[in-house]
């Protein structure tokens, strides 16, 4: 062993641990830790935990164990076992132990767990003794021998539930919970018998090289699909690892006086100050999670245990004073004393996270600022979801529990991968199963929503769909569903995959009517948590809207002004289409200004009801920025109303001949780095002109109409060099002269090229503000095609971890990021009054707001929906970066 090795402690007893030690010891590892510390070792069994610095070199080893390792692990057992009075493997009395993973932030569900390790075909008559329960015993065995079987060696889970289901229908039962002693002993061999079919091998029987396979097997989980996927998808890095928690086996499946389940400190659905949760009579922990048994709502706990309920609600009120968070436990009844196994801070969905910073300010427990910390910016998107429209009358198919809030409607599938399938291709489908396992992330992550017919609110489904903002439906109980038929029975009537199905995971409500969804209303909780978000934000929060309806939702939701009016989505409706083509089409410039004085009229009713929303706030209006072949029709297709026309000598051959050879003229190769934005107005200056007269016209319109108009601001696309916008800026004055006005105006230009980064202090001499337009920025610095890159190549490059995201979802920091800080700096050093936004899709992103609070914009602009959101994670960048 080398020097190296000989310093590296790899093990640490629950005694030395503390919740400061997460990274080392994992969440779980450093709060059972914690809770020792605080709750005394009569409540928490004893255990020990393998560092996550262990898994790590495990993985770089090529999943060889560290020197050093075994030695640390058989010295910190031989202390357990002096602790509890028990020998592993002891055929008379012997020690059982659990074996969980435990990464620093917590996967529920994505990594695996044995149980009851330390069982063989000698140690399980000894407990039978001992426990005077032979059920138990036997129970305990089977469910180790079947664990084992499938975390440690592959044993597929369906064969495993296809061998009790059997032997379920042999004994005449419906429930595990009433097989007999020799039906779970028919058990084991059945599952021994498939650990052969799978391995050749004959089930271990030695406890040691149990224990040693099994924290292989958490350590390989680490990178197994499943876990690779969540991290993806919650982006959580790769080369943190795992722990490995060994920890003294506590037993809920003892009869009627024990049980095991799950409790929250307060309503994991809505955030309301009563504890929640679910638990089982005579189960272990893995029935709870699994979702195979429906579980009873931790108040009926009082009824068959009062005095464990008090117990375990003063111990939850501790948990959640000591940790000053709403936690997530974990806990076991043994014969009735209670164990806590497992805390956590607990993972809710946004409308819990909002009343709870709410109640906890309101308690004294959190500041402002530490309350709105506790809040996920990113899922506060689900406050803002469809729910059932309430005047709306469909029957209801089902009921279960309301397990993820939110309402969703689409097509049934019954897979994980027919929802990414279906959901690649724009399709809203729910995925429909009996309960849901780990297997099936990425299912939930394409899916609209996710509806099972058993399990409750601590099921993996409904642990998941929370997590990740996806309405949910467990536990309904009525639904028989057919995964090998795909088909779902209920009541007569049968569904089948691709049928309609809609779901309400705020009432757990199903049904196959095509209910119309609406969007919900802010309530008092979330009110006072943007006006806090107000009260605490440096950075501006402004809309991107095109129309009155976007721009008066925006304003609903909060928004100061308007970040980005793209002017070419007001061509694009049916009645300006054939007047923007006769635009198009004109040769001459003359003819093209009379197209365009037919075009103002329209522009300018849009703008007006724009700016009535917006009074006495900035409006930014980008003028035309596409190249005009977009509103022409395509090549091909105007290629082939030609020749159809020609075959057919219709009467309009000769205008499509006219419009194909347009088309030819304007094609371009690339057309997104070719005549467009401010190059388009250079060309066609009498285009921007009509534009510009528009904007000062309905500003005035909506002055004289209101009293008061927006405060305007001209915007010119890809700018790249500074007499660009000079040119483009004196025309737009000369306009606002000629139209003779006072109204409030500012002149700047997207930055949205490299170049123009670089030159940012020569342009901003032409330029009252920069707006940086992320969306393209990040094209041209990366060479990427939005449009291309996620649909060919991305996928790999977050698998291969070339990036962790999409750049076009998370600015790109140390690329275009920089581009955007080195413009931000050497624009403001030459014009220390230049205004700086941003408002391409990046301004509605939580850690991209981060960035550019940090950057020191101004403001960010984003999609309506996300104004509240961008409000409360500028809120959160000013208290993050307030030291």
């Amino acid at each position: 062993m080398t020097s190296t090795a000989q310093a590296t402690k790899y093990v640490y007893e629950f005694s030395e641990g503390s919740k400061d030690m997460r990274e080392l010891l994992g969440g779980k590892g450093a709060n059972v830790a914690e809770m020792t510390r605080i709750l005394g070792a009569e409540r928490v069994p004893a255990g020990f935990t393998i560092t996550t610095e262990a898994c790590v070199a495990y993985m770089n080893a090529g999943r060889e164990e560290p020197e050093g390792l075994e030695q640390q692990v058989a010295e910190a057992l031989t202390h357990l076992e002096e602790q509890t009075g028990k020998r592993l493997g002891d055929p008379d009395d012997p020690l059982l132990v659990s074996v969980r993973s435990g990464a620093r932030e917590s996967m529920p569900g994505m990594m695996d767990t044995v149980l009851n390790l330390g069982l063989n075909d000698e140690s399980v008559e000894g407990l039978a003794k001992v426990t005077d329960n032979e059920r138990f015993a036997w129970d305990s065995y089977r469910r180790f021998v079947q664990m084992f079987g499938n975390v440690c060696r592959g044993v597929p889970g369906e064969k495993i539930e296809d061998a009790i289901k059997a032997q379920k229908e042999t004994a005449g039962v419906k429930d595990d919970t009433e097989l007999s002693v020799d039906d779970l002993k028919e058990l084991v061999d059945s599952f021994k018998q498939l650990y052969r079919d799978q391995t050749s091998e004959e089930f271990p029987q030695d406890p040691q090289e149990q224990l040693r396979q099994a924290i292989r097997a958490v350590f390989d989980s680490w990178m197994g699909e499943r876990a690779v996927e969540y991290r993806r998808i919650n982006r959580l890095p790769d080369d943190w690892g795992t722990a490995v928690n060994v920890q003294q086996m506590v037993f809920g499946n003892k009869g009627d006086t024990s049980c095991t389940g799950v409790a929250f400190s307060r309503d994991e659905i809505t955030g309301a100050p009563e504890p929640s949760g679910d638990f089982l009579l005579n189960a272990q922990g893995e029935d709870v999670v699994s979702g195979v048994r429906t579980p009873r709502d931790i108040s009926e706990l009082n009824e068959v245990m009062p005095e464990t309920h008090t117990e375990l609600m003063e111990i939850l009120r501790t948990l959640e004073s000591h940790y000053r968070d709403m936690q997530d436990t974990e806990f076991t009844v043994e014969e009735g004393h209670l164990y806590m196994l497992q805390t956590r801070s607990a993972k809710r969905p946004a409308q819990a996270a909002v009343r709870f910073a709410v109640d906890a300010v309101d308690e004294e427990l959190l500041s402002r600022e530490e309350a709105l910390a506790t809040i996920d910016a990113a899922k506060l998107d689900a406050l803002l979801h469809p729910t059932f429209d309430p005047n709306a009358e469909f029957d209801v198919l089902a009921r279960g529990v309301n397990a993820s809030p939110g309402a969703a409607k689409g097509a049934i599938v019954f897979t994980a991968d027919d929802a990414v399938e279906q959901g690649d291709a724009g399709k809203d489908v729910i995925l429909v199963r009996p309960f849901t396992e780990a297997d099936d992330v990425a299912g939930f992550f394409a899916a609209r929503g996710i509806l099972t017919s058993e399990g409750g609110k601590a099921s993996h489904a409904a642990l998941v769909a929370r997590g990740m903002g996806r309405p949910c439906v467990s536990g309904a109980s009525d639904l028989h569903i057919d995964l090998n038929a795909r088909e779902v029975h209920v009541n007569g009537t049968v569904l089948h995959q691709g049928d309609l199905i809609a779901i309400d995971g705020t009432s757990g409500v199903v049904t196959t009517d095509d209910v119309e969804l609406v969007d919900p209303e802010v309530d008092e909780n979330f009110e006072k948590v943007l006006k806090w978000s107000d009260e605490i934000r440096r950075l501006g929060v402004r809309t991107n809207a095109d129309t009155p309806e976007d721009a008066q939702k925006a304003r609903e939701f909060g928004a100061e002004g308007i970040g980005l009016c793209r002017t070419e989505h007001m061509f694009m409706a049916a009645d300006r289409q054939p007047k923007m083509r006769a635009m198009i089409m004109a040769e001459e410039e003359q003819d093209r200004r009379a197209a365009l004085d037919d075009l103002l009229p329209f522009q300018q009713e849009d703008f007006e009801g724009l700016f009535e929303q917006m009074r006495g706030l900035p409006v930014t209006i980008r003028l035309l920025d596409p190249p005009l072949h977009e509103f022409l029709p395509g090549l091909e297709e105007i290629a082939q109303d030609v020749e159809r026309a020609r075959i057919e000598q219709t009467d309009d051959l000769e205008e499509l001949e006219r419009t194909l050879e347009r088309v030819h003229q304007l094609q371009e190769t690339n057309p997104m780095l070719g005549t467009r934005g401010v190059r388009l107005g250079i060309v066609h200056p009498e285009i921007y002109e009509m534009q510009v007269r528009a904007v000062i016209r309905a500003a005035k319109a909506v002055k004289e109409r209101c009293g008061e108009a927006p405060h305007l601001e001209v915007m010119i696309p890809l700018v790249a060099y500074e007499t660009e916008l000079r040119i483009m800026r004196e025309l737009v004055e000369h306009v606002f002269e000629e139209e003779g006005d006072d109204l409030e105006r500012s002149i700047g230009t997207m930055i949205e090229l490299p170049r123009a980064c670089f030159a940012a202090d020569k342009i901003a001499g032409q330029a009252d503000f920069f707006s940086f337009g992320t969306n393209d920025l990040t094209q041209t610095a990366l060479g990427f095609s939005r449009d291309d890159v996620e649909g060919k190549f991305l996928a790999e490059y977050i698998r291969e971890k070339i990036v962790d995201r999409s750049p076009f979802e998370t600015i790109d920091k140390p690329g275009v990021g920089w581009l955007v800080r080195l413009a931000a700096w050497t624009g403001r050093e030459a014009k220390a009054e230049l205004k700086l936004g941003i408002c391409g899709e990046h301004g509605g992103d939580p850690d991209s707001i981060d960035f550019f609070h940090m950057a020191g914009l101004d403001y960010v602009s984003c999609s309506p929906f996300r104004v509240p959101i961008a409000r409360v994670a500028a809120a959160q960048a000013a208290v993050a970066h307030s030291s």
